[in-house]
């Protein structure tokens, strides 16, 4: 580059968008600064979030170009959701190394032409490295043994890899696979949109824990803002005005539209058990005895029935506490209130450490009898199909030795368990007669929810939607309170008391 010429990343997207007689758009600028500044900087882990066609992966190939002609011997990566997407970035950059005037030095000689592909290519650099200057992947593709200065994860999240928990599961364990492709001090760039209520890219989780991208230096686009008195501000006027968005969310729906072009992580493919329908509290139990009678309330209501439902299974962890593959071992607690209203007071996942002397069974009913003391329960159902046919006993055995009162019922499940929970949720979350502890908001049963379908083809965990469900269908049925007889009226039918005249006396 001359001598004097303005090299930062601004000017090489003014000076690209010039020759290709484009203007550079307020957000690309932005976009592009703050790209700069943190490349420049100690944190070099970003995330791009910006609306769908607002050009941010035309950007991030500029950015990719600028970066290797800033230093011909970066490595960079370039990490899709498939093979397709990821050439597609790589293909992109190629061409604006080959038309822009600045990046001709960096193409090789025609003798070279077989380092100049599609999927991969090298450019014209001092030293000698295994690694190409810039490669495609796809996210399930083998990139062990490979080299990075810069991974760039443009669109790894997709609905096709995001639509159920264990399928976000395996796209988080493969992506921290990059740790150990990624040189020290190298520099990692996410772009894309959310397609999951707990996605890649949220920044907070429902179940407490780290989000993924945890540390990563964020920059979020949506397609407009909204002070406090709802006046909007958009971010493309010229492209994406109210017109424009207002026929966007009218034919993507209102959750998909929230992900894509307000960057909110939602479920964009909403399940039949709507998370919105669900209530939420904070009370716990009170008990006290008056009059020799025993009283539970909670929040001020008047508990009047209560089930507790074990749906068993292995629940070993390893030695860094992960649960291994595997269904899962819960139990819930629902109370029944005065109220008509049903309140999921606990629902527990439980865990077992192979490092302990006591065996996997003992560990789980143990945790199933402090359930049971600090819940004031007085019954609990296992369902006894496949392992759990030991489990009663061995509960039982563990009253006893607790000096706990309570009955252990064991139950056989007949029904399909998509029948089971669709006949138990349906009603009550129409009514919005269930209500959830704030403890439950933070473990799986959430996301579950959000994830189900009933269509048969959900292959995702529903362990604790068939522990709930199984309360659910346990509570007993209680009639309504009469409260005050109705006035009696004359019948219009005739058929009311007759009294008949008698000319005796006794």
């Amino acid at each position: 580059m001359r001598a004097g010429k303005d090299d930062s990343f601004r000017a090489f997207v003014r000076g690209w968008n010039d020759m290709v007689e484009l203007k550079t758009p307020a957000h690309h600028a932005r976009m592009a600064g703050w790209l700069e500044a943190c490349m420049a900087g100690q944190n070099r882990r970003m995330l791009l979030m910006a609306f769908r066609g607002s050009g941010k992966s035309t950007l991030v190939g500029l950015f990719a170009a600028w970066l290797l002609l800033r230093d011909p011997n970066r490595r960079l990566l370039v990490l899709a959701a498939d093979m397709r997407l990821a050439t597609k970035m790589v293909r992109n950059v190629k061409r604006i190394l080959e038309r822009h005037p600045d990046c001709s030095h960096l193409k090789p000689p025609s003798s070279m032409r077989d380092q100049w592909a599609a999927d991969q290519f090298t450019v014209v650099r001092p030293m000698e490295l295994r690694d190409p200057s810039m490669a495609a992947a796809g996210i399930g593709g083998n990139i062990t043994g490979s080299r990075a200065d810069v991974v760039i994860c443009d669109d790894v999240e997709v609905p096709r890899n995001a639509d159920t928990a264990v399928k976000r599961a395996v796209l988080r364990e493969r992506l921290s696979e990059l740790e150990y492709v990624l040189v020290p001090g190298g520099a990692q760039l996410y772009v894309g949109t959310p397609h999951a209520q707990d996605s890649l890219y949220a920044e907070e989780t429902d179940d407490g824990c780290p989000p993924f991208l945890e540390g990563f230096e964020r920059l979020v686009l949506p397609v407009y803002t909204e002070d406090a008195e709802g006046r909007r501000t958009y971010t493309w006027k010229e492209r994406f005005g109210e017109a424009h968005v207002a026929r966007i969310r009218k034919s993507t729906g209102p959750n998909k539209f929230t992900s894509q072009m307000l960057l909110r992580p939602v479920s964009v493919a909403d399940g039949m058990l709507d998370v919105a329908k669900l209530g939420r509290y904070d009370a716990e139990l009170v008990y006290r005895e008056a009059l020799g009678r025993a009283v539970l309330t909670l929040d001020g209501v008047r508990l009047v029935s209560a089930s507790c439902w074990w749906d068993p299974a292995f629940a070993r962890l390893d030695v860094d506490g992960k649960t291994k593959g595997g269904d899962g071992s819960v139990v819930a607690v629902v109370f029944g209130g005065t109220d008509n209203r049903f309140y999921l007071h606990r629902v527990l996942y439980l865990t077992v450490d192979p490092r302990l002397e006591e065996t996997e069974a003992d560990q789980q009913c143990g945790q199933v009898s402090r359930l049971l003391a600090d819940n004031h329960l007085s019954s609990i159902h296992i369902e006894i199909n496949g392992l759990g046919r030991f489990l009663p006993g061995l509960l039982r055995e563990r009253l006893r030795h607790d000096r706990l009162a309570a009955g252990v019922v064991e139950q056989t499940s007949r029904k399909p368990k998509a029948q089971r929970i669709t006949e138990a949720f349906n009603a009550l979350m129409a009514d919005r007669r269930l209500l959830a502890h704030r403890s439950v908001w933070d473990t799986p049963l959430i996301r579950e929810m959000r994830d189900w379908r009933p269509d048969g083809r959900y292959r995702g965990p529903d362990d604790g939607l068939d522990a709930v469900a199984g309360c659910l269908g346990a509570e007993p049925f209680r009639f309504d309170d009469p409260g005050a007889r109705p006035e009696r009226r004359p019948d219009w039918r005739g058929a009311g008391a007759v009294v008949a005249p008698s000319d005796w006396e006794l």
